[in-house]
C-alpha cells in the first residue's frame, strides 16, 4: 500500500521509527535469523522492501510481484546494480526480478522460495481473490516461511482521521480475533504453524488494543515433496516479467578473473615498491649489496604477514624485477579469491607479464631507472 498515505493518518500517534520502517525491519530481522536464499515479496508496490533486502548477504534470489506494473516501474531502477557493484563484485550471486500479476493466480516462476512476504497486502484483495490466496501461497508456492502483515482494526479509533478504513483501496480490516481465526485455519489446512506479533505499540494503558500492524509468521511443518510441486505446476506462465537484474558476482568466472588480475598486479606493485626502496639503500655499498636479501618487514603490514622462504623471495636482475607467484599467492586476499595455486595460474595466464618459466610476475624497470 501507499506508505505515505497511511502515515498521514498516524500523525497524532507518532511511531518512531515510522510504521512502514518497523514492518520492513521486522522482515529484515527475520531474514537475518533464518538466512533464506530465495525471497519473494508479494504486493511489492514501490520495491522499497526489496531494495532493503538486496543488501542482505544471504539472499541470492529476490522476486517482487504486484498487480500494478506502473508503481513498480517508477522505482524499479533502484534495484539495478551500481557502478561500484561492477568495480567490486560480491562473492555471492544476486538476481532480482519483478513480475506483473495477481496473487490469485499460480505461476511456476514463484516456486522454490524459502521466504514469502505479504506486507499490507491481503486487505487490498477482493473477496474472490482472498479465497484463492491461501491455495496459491501456502498450497502452491509452499515456502518454508510466510510473513503476513495487515492493519489491526481495533487500533483505528486511536487514529483520529480514520473513518472506516486506513486506505481507500482497503476491502476490509480485521480485528485481532478475525485475523488470528483466518490465519489459524489457513495454517491448519496447509500444515503450517503460526505465531502472532506486530509492530506499532499502543499507548500505555491500552495494551489490549494490540499492535497497530498485526503480523502472522507461518512456518511450514513438513518439507514439500517434489511430487506435490509437480502435480500443482501450471503448464505455462501467467505473470509478465517487467524487470530483471543479474548482479556481477565472483562466482562468475569473468568477474573473478578481473578481480584476481587486479589484486595480483596491486600486490606485485606493492612488493616491487618495497623491494626497490630496500634495493636502493644497498646500491651504494657493493659489499652489502651482494648480501642483500629482502625481508618480510619491507612489505606492507596490512597486506598480510609472509613466511618468506628462499624460493619465495622477490629479486632484481638487471632491469627486471621478479615477484614469485608463490609469494603473491600467500597474501590472504589473493589466496581467498583463488583457493588454489593452480587456479591463480589459470586465471592470470596471458593477462599478466610473467617470467619465461611462468613462476613469477615480471616488471621491466629500465624506464624507472632512467627517470631516477
Amino acid at each position: 500500500m501507499d506508505k505515505n498515505f497511511q502515515e498521514a493518518f498516524t500523525q497524532i500517534i507518532k511511531f518512531q521509527p515510522p510504521l512502514y520502517k518497523q514492518r520492513y525491519q521486522f522482515v529484515k530481522d527475520l531474514v537475518e535469523k533464518y538466512k533464506p536464499k530465495k525471497v519473494a515479496d508479494l504486493g511489492c508496490a514501490d520495491c522499497s522492501l526489496l531494495w532493503m533486502l538486496k543488501f542482505c548477504s544471504c539472499i541470492e534470489v529476490l522476486a517482487g510481484l504486484d498487480i500494478c506494473a506502473n508503481v513498480m516501474k517508477e522505482k524499479m531502477h533502484t534495484l539495478s546494480p551500481l557502478p561500484v557493484d561492477y568495480l567490486q563484485p560480491s562473492e555471492r550471486s544476486l538476481t532480482v526480478t519483478l513480475h506483473h500479476g495477481s496473487v490469485a493466480h499460480k505461476d511456476p516462476c514463484m516456486l522454490g522460495f524459502d521466504l514469502v512476504t505479504c506486507i499490507e497486502l491481503i486487505e487490498h484483495l477482493e473477496e474472490s481473490e482472498l479465497k484463492k490466496f491461501p491455495e496459491v501461497v501456502f498450497g502452491f508456492m509452499a515456502p518454508s516461511i510466510v510473513v503476513i502483515s495487515t492493519p489491526n482494526s481495533e487500533f483505528n479509533p486511536l487514529l483520529p482521521r480514520v473513518m472506516l478504513y486506513r486506505h481507500p483501496d482497503h476491502k476490509f480490516e480485521w480485528s485481532q480475533a478475525q485475523f488470528q481465526s483466518w490465519a489459524l485455519e489457513t495454517a491448519r489446512c496447509y500444515n503450517y504453524s503460526v505465531e502472532f506479533t506486530g509492530v506499532g505499540q499502543p499507548p500505555a494503558g491500552m495494551e489490549k488494543v494490540g499492535f497497530c500492524t498485526q503480523i502472522g509468521v507461518f512456518v511450514r511443518k513438513y518439507p514439500q515433496t517434489a511430487e506435490s510441486v509437480q502435480s500443482e505446476k501450471p503448464t505455462e506462465a501467467v505473470y509478465k516479467t517487467v524487470f530483471k537484474a543479474v548482479y556481477p558476482s565472483l562466482k562468475d568466472e569473468k568477474y573473478l578473473q578481473n578481480a584476481v588480475i587486479s589484486e595480483v598486479i596491486f600486490t606485485a606493485q606493492i612488493i616491487k615498491h618495497r623491494l626497490m626502496s630496500k634495493h636502493k639503500e644497498y646500491s651504494d655499498d657493493p659489499e652489502r649489496k651482494s648480501k642483500f636479501q629482502p625481508s618480510t618487514d619491507c612489505f606492507s603490514d596490512h597486506l598480510g604477514k609472509l613466511v618468506v622462504e628462499k624460493n619465495m623471495e622477490p629479486f632484481v636482475s638487471g632491469n627486471e624485477v621478479y615477484i614469485p607467484l608463490t609469494t603473491i599467492f600467500s597474501f590472504p586476499k589473493v589466496n581467498r579469491l583463488c583457493g588454489t595455486f593452480e587456479k591463480l595460474c589459470k586465471l592470470i595466464a596471458g593477462k599478466v607479464t610473467l617470467s619465461s618459466d611462468g613462476s613469477a610476475v615480471m616488471f621491466n624497470i629500465e624506464h624507472e631507472n632512467e627517470e631516477n
